[in-house]
């Protein structure tokens, strides 16, 4: 017949051959065994109802206050990876009773720049424990690459990011599939219901939470496929599911919300400049009294015919040169190439509110010079109107 083992033949048991436990250790190890074998008595004497059990998770699934926090996004190698988070899974913990779990730093090295952690999550009425112990790096990527830690609060957060990723994973092990996977459903219904709150209002107020962090109406219709009023309740979830992780900072509005405005205004430029050189030169019209052609310039003033020729040679008055005007090939030439040094931003500075302004920059002065070129015609005869009249004044001077 086997015998019960005491608390002090553990300790005996643990503590090595010749070297005398302190006081602390020993107590210390004494209440974490004695805390083990309660949870597991208690356990023992009060089993789990799962029918009880599963009736407390749809009934929180169904609250809002969880469901906008069932879900997570972020990017990886291009892609976007979703599931459930560490809110749902302890959640569901709870739900499912008699489970232990936590996360815990065994020993941290500054010199190494690390922490050695530990996750765990433990089914003290059917034994199953899941263990995961890990090495966290004290550092964080950032998009200018690893960012040494030192500060004690960094540290903090990033051990406790780091651990919760693997509790949560514990947590879903030791749980029943069929268990985790009805709660993800029910979360997902309760995202697209909204919790008993008309569709109208959670589209208002969708757009007013994505207003908030300088995400656009297009933006969200341009996501969405629709327009916001035809939203429809899996949108309002899925766009309800982006937001919380912006507002998370699992993945950045530019990478769920790109700003495609400098592409917008590229092909509206690109376009007129296409259109601007196939419109033909105007055709001018004739003086009734010399037969000559004329033009005629801005606000219906129209140019005298020219007395360039009448001009002796070597005259002393001053020789005014027209300046160069931009053709509307020169201006298509242009615009590829503020389009081309868009792109090369967006690729350089992805992310960076600076962007925006830069492109709105670059593209502006093409659509500038895009409007030079379709008032070509006017602008030429412009400076025509504008050298006669400097001729006329140059020979008054010389008298």
């Amino acid at each position: 017949m086997n015998k019960p083992v005491t608390t002090n033949e553990i300790m005996q048991h643990r503590a090595p051959s010749g070297v005398a436990a302190s006081q602390a250790t020993t107590i210390e190890q004494s209440r974490a065994i004695a805390q083990v074998q309660g949870a597991l008595v208690v356990a023992r004497q009060n089993p789990r109802d799962t029918i009880a059990a599963t009736h407390r998770m749809r009934e929180a699934c169904s609250h809002m206050a969880l469901a906008e926090h069932a879900f997570f996004r972020f990017p990886r190698d291009g892609q976007t990876i979703s599931g459930p988070t560490i809110h749902l899974a302890t959640e569901l913990a709870r739900c499912w009773g008699n489970i232990d779990y936590g996360i815990t730093e065994l020993a941290r090295d500054d010199i190494k720049g690390e922490s050695e952690m530990l996750a765990h999550a433990w089914d003290q009425e059917t034994n199953a424990r899941i263990i995961n112990s890990f090495i966290v790096p004290h550092r964080r990527d950032t998009r200018k690459g690893p960012k040494m830690l030192t500060d004690a609060r960094d540290l903090y957060e990033n051990n406790a990011n780091m651990g919760a990723r693997r509790l949560r994973e514990c947590i879903f092990r030791v749980l029943p599939v069929s268990f985790r996977e009805e709660a993800k459903e029910l979360c997902a219904q309760t995202l697209q219901h909204g919790g008993g709150v008309p569709i109208e209002q959670r589209r208002e107020k969708l757009l007013e939470a994505f207003t908030s962090i300088g995400v656009t109406r297009k933006q969200v219709e341009k996501k969405a496929g629709r327009a916001a009023d035809r939203l429809t309740a899996h949108d309002v979830g899925q766009l309800g599911i982006i937001f919380k992780s912006i507002q998370r900072g699992e993945i950045s509005k530019a990478e769920e919300f790109p700003d495609d405005t400098a592409a917008e205004l590229t092909h509206e430029i690109m376009a007129t400049a296409e259109q601007a050189k196939a419109e033909p030169e105007p055709a001018g019209a004739h003086d009734p009294e010399t037969g000559e052609v004329v033009q005629e310039g801005p606000e219906g003033i129209t140019t005298e015919p020219s007395q360039e020729a009448a001009e002796p040679a070597g005259s002393a008055q001053e020789e005014i040169t027209q300046p160069d005007l931009i053709s509307p090939a020169t201006v298509a030439d242009l615009t590829e190439d503020a389009r081309n040094l868009v792109m090369e931003l967006q690729e350089k500075a992805r992310g960076f509110d600076k962007l925006k302004a830069l492109d709105t920059w670059f593209l502006t002065a093409a659509k500038t010079a895009m409007d030079e070129a379709r008032l070509h015609q006017v602008g030429r005869d412009a400076v025509a109107q504008v050298k006669a009249l400097r001729r006329a004044k140059l020979v008054e001077e010389s008298r």
